[in-house]
């Protein structure tokens, strides 16, 4: 997604955006009647007891293989504006750091001694305060939310991996203060902290040679995360445009765009051929700052629910490299071809074929699907049988309706004929 300027908190909800150079503001997705906008989404919403439609076509209980693959002991590191670990669905998913005592900590807007590892103001050049375990914004909150908020009888929303631990790197904020710089540094924080996925929920475009200020250093920290064994998955973005966003098109991200309840691109979701899958990315639950849940759309929240299904096969395969768990992913995924195509990439995610039909070791990369072969034992022809088939009964029924209407017709017609006769005999006798 990309935004086109600074947006105030109240409309920065949704998803986070970057213009070449600065990271932009959260701008919010243009949707349909009755979506909650961006200001409707308050701290301390509602509880929502409906369960979402996003997971409404999970089995969840199979998802997780009852208990057995819930993305425990799994570091997910969210790039983004903060996470309010005071939510009850999150409370304990988020662990707070001292980056006093924390070498590695996670908490970059704190970091007053550490240059780029600080968050300031892009006006002023002023530190901005705030924990990572905060989120005045909301997005991150949402972001964190859909990949791993703990179960509750109190709302039929979840995390798809529920038991994952997040790491929060607080990284931008509503007025777009964030850039390049800091992601790259952020991206270096979250590996350094040995997160297994990275999600971005953020995107950044340059000139028309890609070649932005920052590019060369975000490639390189792209690169070293790979290395490292962290799958990074990003948003493709919400211009509803075609052309790629970065980091979405280096080729070890997992780019991912937005899918609506058809399985089709939703309208605003960037497309080319950079984007790797899709997921669904409208109408979408998720948990809010303070407590409670409010719906969102943009291909922010469909980003992680694909690193939400990441953490679940990392978890169960901890073996496998970022290769092999973005490979699967693609190959697992709901399309109507063969090949991937720009809009959403090798098909619509699908979390429970993922886990259930998941190798011992995975592909590296995925492959169109093989064509239907016939067997290779010939074809023997065998007597046709002399019982009734549905084709025979259906014809049948057929003859029937005919001959019954041919019957109708006739008798219509004789009747017709046999009155004009008795009409013109009493016309032509004499009268007494």
């Amino acid at each position: 997604m990309s935004g086109r300027g600074s947006r105030k908190t109240a409309a920065a909800l949704a998803v986070l955006a970057v213009l070449g150079g600065p990271l932009a503001a959260p701008a919010h997705a243009d949707g349909g009647p009755g979506l909650a906008a961006a200001g409707d989404c308050p701290k301390n919403a509602p509880d929502v007891q409906t369960v979402p439609w996003s997971l409404q076509r999970l089995l969840l209980d199979e998802l997780w293989q009852g208990g057995r693959t819930t993305g425990k002991g799994v570091k997910v590191a969210v790039i983004d504006t903060g996470v309010d670990r005071n939510n009850p669905q999150l409370a304990g998913q988020v662990p707070a750091v001292d980056p006093r005592t924390d070498p590695t900590g996670n908490q970059l807007v704190d970091k007053v001694q550490e240059g780029p590892n600080l968050l300031v103001n892009r006006e002023t050049k002023e530190p901005i305060p705030g924990r990572s375990t905060e989120d005045p914004v909301g997005h991150g909150t949402k972001v964190a939310g859909i990949i791993a908020a703990r179960r509750s009888d109190r709302t039929g929303f979840v995390g798809l991996a529920p038991d994952a631990q997040i790491l929060s790197i607080r990284q931008n904020d509503s007025d777009g203060n964030g850039d390049v710089s800091t992601l790259v540094r952020a991206i270096h924080e979250a590996v350094a902290a040995k997160a297994r996925v990275i999600n971005i929920s953020q995107d950044v475009r340059g000139a028309g040679d890609a070649r932005f200020g920052g590019y060369q250093e975000l490639k390189a920290e792209i690169e070293n995360a790979e290395k490292a064994g962290a799958v990074v998955v990003a948003s493709t973005g919400n211009d509803g445009k075609e052309g790629d966003t970065y980091p979405g098109a280096f080729p070890t991200v997992l780019a991912v765009g937005a899918s609506d309840r058809n399985n089709e691109r939703a309208p605003f979701s960037q497309y080319g051929s950079f984007v790797k899958v899709a997921a669904p990315g409208v109408d979408m639950l998720s948990t809010v700052p303070g407590s409670g849940q409010c719906v969102d759309n943009g291909t922010s929240f469909a980003a992680p629910y694909v690193s939400g299904l990441a953490a679940l096969l990392i978890g169960a395969h901890p073996a496998w490299n970022p290769a092999q768990v973005r490979a699967w992913i693609e190959q697992t995924a709901q399309r109507t071809q063969r090949d991937p195509d720009v809009f959403v990439g090798w098909g619509v995610v699908d979390p429970v074929k993922a886990v259930t039909k998941a190798p011992d070791v995975a592909p590296a990369a995925a492959v169109p699907d093989a064509p239907v072969q016939l067997a290779s034992a010939p074809i023997v022809p065998r007597p046709v049988g002399l019982g009734e088939t549905q084709a025979d009964r259906d014809g049948r029924t057929a003859t029937y309706v005919l001959g019954v209407g041919a019957l109708l017709v006739a008798l219509l017609i004789g009747g017709g004929v046999v009155l004009r006769d008795h009409r013109r005999k009493s016309a032509d006798r004499p009268a007494d």
